[in-house]
């Protein structure tokens, strides 16, 4: 990770008195100890007097006493001005200069850190572990107090460490104190860089105060991580203020260390550099006693009469063993705040603390329309969290054949395995177009195309193109732009597989250079149309599912995440790939080709990629192979291409509204990521709506809701972006008004988890945060308040903290005029002293 740095960290704060002028010996400040050249000069000194002495008194022996003298003390004023040349005398104006103490704040932003605690007093609301932070930070005297005896720099820390903001000494400056506790702060957070060897560079003044605002600290602090890396963090810290006067690490964290080097390694450095690390413990240190409804797995899409498995997964502490009930609720979508009514229970047996434990329900949809599914169950009544004992999810029962276009330049072996299986399948009509078949040509198929649509109802019936290795040069301009309104106006769904033969022809065509906006990856500019990539391999390379992929039940051959990644495991992988420069900015990457040989920098190829395009989604795949999991499992293809179709689709399928859809890009996200809303929305004439913004409300987890503002799209008219970041566990509803409409709001459930590692252990780790400090010569604080206030027996921090302050010399450049003038008199003195001596021989008659 890089720094900007920033220069009063480490700057010196000069005296405004005027400076002390020093002289000192130029040919001895190389020197570190300077008493052996010393007393060598001091040797030499006396062998060149006694010398001159021995001499002068063997040459003047026949002069008078003071003639001798006079003589003797010329040679020795004209030796002592060689010596002086020799030594260079300089002549310097110094400055006290004083480099401020500093002090790191370390604050945790892990997603443990989003864990409730229990409010203090009967009655009171839950806290979340950050939330406690973010209150002490904003309205506290904390940071004040420290700032009056140190620069304050907080960061914030999960699997690395990010600079918040640099808060500079408020002692001796003119800034207002306000009783907020955050002052005064630079608008732009950075972080300081090593202390420079020479203090000459630590030169500067006060005046980057001069641009200064409040710090968000309820958004810079919001859990993020998905890893705990204390003695990452504190490495980090101290490596990076080696040099600077250094008081102490203040650490705030729930102590969850999980990942990343051990903190042991961190408290030797700190006890070598004699910095002491002061710990501040957050959350409840008692092991928590709780049961979470940590997943619901329910189908996005069924059909009258299907059966269907809804799987919801129970994580418990401090219960192992013990029986629940847990039922499965049914209600309308558009029963807005409905109980639901019970349609199945079941008796459950816990498992060990952090395992998990899927309850399954089997059901059977009866008629088309839209359900809420909720899974809860009944815990105990000494459960610390119930807020996390139940999940929603919603599922479209839809009586609809989806409408596929199999779009092939010839029958790959993927090609034929998905026309033959999409025919069998009674929830999809297929439409092919081979453009290699010769006319006449039979194929398993509704309906044979012998050129692509060109009118708009001819290709708006179809909710999913799949195209494979296609020659896109063979559409005309009025093709193209009808495609790319069927994508970006009608929600339409495709699926994109390059392949060796046209995928870059098509790409250099300027005429068809609106195609590659489709696309959600940037494709090299080829020097020869042989360069397809990497077709030609003949060995496997495995493929790399980020996390969006392993989150992606679209890509999902088993039930579960863990189950799904031990599948795609045993596939041995794909012999080709299309090579491209990356994924577009936006995008989302599923999957990479773990290729060796390929790829930027440690990034491997993409070779799963999807983004939205106006209200459709695109998908592409690197090549198409996925025919070969058939070698793991002959049903797997099918399951795969049923998913992937039905994905994309989805936006034809949420056209119930004729005034739009609200889409979300997946259903389930984790602990701190961004969750990205899309809106398609027309008014009462069908026409684009031209609003510049609509407001949809976000219900999180504890049922207190937020209004997001979704902002109009200007290339696509009628489409809305919104975005909003999840900061609780559980059930997340997105409402969305239909605008001067009675119609029903648009609406999506989302689930918000937290990941298994930051879960496992989520209690405060008191022993290791009291052990930092107190191996440290530091002070763990088990609460906040302690650390604000102190107690009886315990400092506060503010008075814990000694400052470090360091006053330094500051050398001017040495005095040009003194040395020209030093030089003269030493000619002067030397040529003098000469001259008279050779005066007084040339009298005496002994020269």
């Amino acid at each position: 990770m890089s720094f900007t740095p920033l220069a009063n960290l480490l700057i010196a704060q000069a005296d405004s008195a005027p400076g002390r002028v020093v002289y000192e010996l130029s040919r001895l400040r190389d020197y570190d100890d300077n008493r052996l050249p010393i007393a060598l000069l001091a040797a030499v000194v006396v062998v060149l007097v006694s010398l001159v002495t021995f001499l002068y008194r063997r040459d003047t022996i026949e002069l008078s006493r003071g003639l001798r003298l006079t003589l003797a003390t010329l040679r020795c004023i004209a030796l002592a001005g060689l010596l002086v040349f020799f030594l260079g005398i300089e002549r310097r104006t110094t400055r006290e200069v004083v480099h401020n103490s500093q002090l790191a704040v370390l604050v945790d932003v892990s997603q443990s850190m989003a864990l409730n605690e229990s409010g203090a007093g009967e009655g009171a609301q839950p806290i979340s572990r950050s939330d406690e932070v973010v209150a002490v930070l904003a309205k506290s005297t904390l940071i004040a107090r420290l700032r009056k005896d140190h620069d304050v720099q907080v960061a914030r820390f999960d699997k690395e460490v990010e600079p918040v903001v640099s808060l500079p000494k408020t002692a001796d400056r003119d800034s207002k104190s306000t009783g907020s506790g955050s002052g005064a702060v630079e608008s732009t957070p950075q972080q300081p860089v090593e202390m420079a060897a020479n203090d000459s560079m630590l030169v500067g003044s006060t005046a980057l105060q001069s641009d200064l605002s409040p710090v968000n600290w309820s958004q810079e602090l919001a859990p993020r991580g998905t890893e705990t890396r204390l003695g990452d963090a504190l490495d980090e810290q101290l490596r990076l203020y080696h040099n600077a006067p250094l008081a102490g690490v203040v650490v705030i964290s729930d102590g969850a260390q999980n990942a990343g080097m051990e903190p042991s390694a961190a408290v030797e450095a700190a006890k070598q550099a004699k910095v002491p690390i002061f710990t501040i413990g957050v959350g409840s240190a008692r092991p928590r006693r709780n049961v979470a409804v940590s997943d619901l797995l329910v189908p996005n899409r069924a059909f009258p009469g299907d059966s269907i498995t809804i799987t919801g997964y129970l994580q418990a502490t401090g219960y192992a063993g013990q029986f629940i009930d847990v039922e499965l609720l049914r209600r309308g979508a558009d029963e807005t705040g409905a109980a639901g009514t019970s349609i199945a229970s079941q008796r459950i047996a816990l498992g060990a603390d952090g395992d998990i434990v899927p309850v399954t329900f089997e059901i059977k949809p009866d008629e088309p329309n839209r359900y809420v599914f909720q899974f809860r169950a009944i815990a105990p009544p000494d459960d610390d969290n119930p807020r996390d004992n139940q999940r929603e999810s919603e599922m479209d029962v839809v009586d609809h054949k989806t409408r596929v276009l199999l779009f092939a330049s010839g029958p790959t072996r993927d090609y034929r395995f998905l026309r033959d299986q999409l025919h069998r399948d009674a929830t999809m009509k297929v439409d092919v177009l081979l453009q290699t078949a010769q006319p006449g040509i039979s194929q398993d198929a509704n309906d044979i195309l012998t050129g692509f649509p060109t009118t708009r109802d001819d290709l708006y019936q179809y909710d999913c193109i799949v195209a494979f290795d296609p020659d896109w040069t063979k559409l005309d301009a009025a093709q193209v732009a009808l495609l790319e309104s069927w994508v970006a106006d009608e929600a339409g769904g495709m699926i994109v597989v390059p392949g060796p033969i046209h995928s870059a022809k098509w790409i250099r065509s300027a005429e068809h250079s609106k195609l590659l906006d489709l696309y959600p990856v940037v494709f090299e500019q080829r020097l020869t149309l042989l360069d397809d990539g990497r077709f030609r391999g003949d060995t496997a390379w495995p493929l790399e599912f980020d996390r969006a992929g392993r989150d992606a039940r679209f890509l999902w051959l088993a039930d579960t995440a863990e189950a799904s990644a031990a599948e795609w495991g045993s596939f041995p992988g794909v012999y080709g790939y299309y090579a491209i420069k990356g994924e577009k900015p936006g995008a989302t990457v599923y999957a990479r080709v773990a290729d060796p040989e390929s790829g930027l920098g440690e990034q491997h190829p993409v070779y799963i990629a999807g983004q939205f395009y106006g209200a459709g989604q695109v998908l592409y795949i690197g090549s198409g192979e996925f025919w070969r999991l058939r070698a793991v499992d002959t049903t797997y293809f099918e399951v795969l291409y049923t998913k992937l179709i039905r994905h994309v689709s989805q936006g034809r399928l949420l056209r119930g509204s004729s005034r739009g859809a609200l889409l979300v890009e997946r259903d389930r996200y984790e602990l701190g990521e961004t969750v990205v809303l899309r809106a398609r929305l027309s008014n009462a004439r069908h026409e684009p709506l031209t609003q510049d913004s609509v407001a949809a409300q976000v219900i999180r987890p504890d049922s207190t809701a937020d209004a997001v503002k979704l902002r109009a799209d200007a290339q696509h008219p009628g489409m809305y972006l919104g975005q909003f970041a999840a900061h609780q566990e559980g059930t997340y509803q997105v409402v969305l008004p239909v605008p001067d409409s009675n119609e029903e709001p648009f609406s999506e459930y989302i689930q918000v988890r937290v990941p298994d590692l930051e879960r496992a252990h989520p209690e405060r780790n008191e022993p290791l945060l009291a052990g930092l400090a107190k191996e440290t010569g530091g002070q763990y604080y088990a609460q906040l308040d302690d650390a604000v206030r102190g107690k009886a027996d315990q400092k506060s921090l503010p008075e814990s903290v000694e400052s470090r302050a360091e006053v330094k010399l500051l050398k001017g450049a040495p005095d040009a005029d003194f040395a020209q003038l030093e030089m003269r008199s030493l000619l002067g003195v030397i040529a003098g002293a000469l001259f008279l001596e050779w005066i007084l021989r040339r009298l005496n008659r002994l020269a």
